[in-house]
């Protein structure tokens, strides 16, 4: 029980209570003392380190900034020749590379596998014969953004009319779309028999003067026009030999039967398509000069051997390679003594990947023949050829017989795992760099695009 003053306490109880209040008084007294002391001396602490930093740290700051000054005096002219070197590292290459794979990394499943058809625009819009591209194009193209559409005579009536159908056409498709035509001189010349252009005359007739000069100068004329109408494939020129005099189906579309003249020809040829930005297509690999049957009707069969079909029907594609042609088109005939079978060469391993691509060393793109010739429907379905095509090594697959049929065995085929995913996008990559590649520059010591 504690002490409390008042009258009722005795001297003694009075006594004992001031006491004991002095002691408390003093109690507390030194404890605010105590924490006073160390308040301050927590303070002083903090004060002193605090002092201590900012003069360490003005310090170093002091010794940084000498550092820096000398480091610029004495490192400048390595710190210019470095930047300078990263520049001249910085390629249009690589500026190439990075909007195809940016193009490629946004595609959906669906539209990368439509990406790797060339086909007529009726076999996306349904119509009996297409001339012109209207909301039925826009919708096809919305639904398939196929990689190009090709053209025949019937598309064709008038140059405005061609003009404005491929301008919108183009204007509809999400992606840079290939629009191509088969316009390789005399009989095969899709718009100069529409239009009543000058034709500049069967390659047969060009080759037979023996100078390179007539190819380019033919294919230049031939450019100049498709140019204007707004195309940029054309499926020429013919890099055949022609060694079988019976081969109808060439006939004077070929430079004639000479390896060294054919071989001096096609890459003239592909500069004159070329340097109006008009992408060639060699055809037709590796080689239909000894075809005896038309493969537009049946399976031909080449009895050639190895040996012969590098010493005679390689070289005009190696030289069109060599020539800067971006595109080859392979045929539908078989050849038993290279790939062992009667597997049509554009189901071929042995003939794309092992010979085109290996051992020639082409990484443009390769396309098929028209998937609905005779050769392949009367031995595969549109689907089963467009798979066995891919799996060879093909890029891109023209005409096929049953397009819907095709694409989606084609998407079926990358969901079930029978072809990757990266086997389309390493196809669609080399489509996509043919068509941006006239898009992307690198500024003369910039290196930003």
């Amino acid at each position: 029980m504690g002490f409390y003053e008042d009258d009722e306490m005795t001297p003694d109880e009075r006594r004992e209570y001031r006491r004991q209040r002095r002691i408390r008084n003093q109690v507390l007294a030194y404890v605010g003392l105590v924490v006073t002391l160390a308040a301050v001396t927590v303070g002083g602490i903090f004060l002193a380190r605090f002092l201590s930093g900012r003069i360490n740290e003005q310090k170093q700051k002091d010794e940084i900034e000498e550092q820096i000054s000398q480091m610029e005096e004495e490192e400048e002219e390595v710190v210019v020749e470095q930047v300078e070197e990263e520049v001249v590292e910085y390629t249009e290459e690589d500026l190439l590379e990075e909007v195809v794979d940016s193009c490629i990394a946004a595609m959906t499943l669906e539209e990368k596998v439509a990406g790797l058809f060339f086909v007529t625009p009726e076999a996306i819009t349904g119509v009996g014969t297409a001339v012109q591209a209207g909301e039925g194009t826009k919708e096809a193209l919305e639904q398939y953004p196929v990689g190009g559409l090709i053209y025949f005579a019937d598309n064709i009536q008038s140059e405005s009319q061609i003009t404005e159908m491929l301008a919108n056409t183009m204007s509809y498709s999400k992606y840079p779309i290939f629009l191509g035509v088969d316009e390789e001189g005399g009989k095969v010349a899709r718009l100069a028999e529409a239009l009543d252009l000058e034709n500049v005359g069967p390659m047969a007739q060009v080759g037979s003067g023996g100078d390179p000069g007539a190819a380019y100068n033919a294919m230049q004329t031939v450019a100049s026009y498709l140019t204007k109408y707004g195309f940029n494939v054309d499926f020429a020129p013919v890099a055949d030999i022609l060694t079988n005099e019976d081969n109808t189906a060439l006939g004077d579309r070929t430079f004639g039967g000479e390896e060294s003249v054919v071989s001096s020809m096609v890459p003239s040829a592909v500069a004159g398509l070329e340097d109006s930005n008009i992408t060639a297509c060699l055809k037709h690999f590796p080689g239909l000069g000894e075809a005896g049957k038309d493969t537009h009707e049946t399976q031909a069969v080449i009895e050639i051997s190895p040996e012969e079909l590098r010493a005679r029907e390689l070289k005009p594609f190696i030289a069109g390679i060599e020539g800067g042609a971006r595109m080859i088109m392979v045929t539908h005939a078989a050849y038993p003594q290279i790939t062992g079978d009667n597997t049509p060469a554009t189901m071929s391993d042995v003939v794309i990947t092992d010979i085109l691509r290996n051992e020639l060393g082409y990484n443009g793109v390769v396309i098929t023949d028209a998937m609905n010739m005779g050769a392949i429907t009367e031995y595969y379905g549109a689907d089963e050829a467009a798979i066995k095509a891919l799996r060879a090594g093909a890029d891109m697959i023209l005409m096929p017989e049953d397009f819907e049929l095709a694409y989606e065995g084609v998407l079926a085929a990358v969901l079930e795992g029978t072809i990757s995913e990266e086997r389309i996008n390493d196809s669609l990559a080399r489509v996509y760099r043919i068509k941006y590649e006239d898009t992307v520059s690198v500024g003369e010591g910039t290196g930003s695009p």
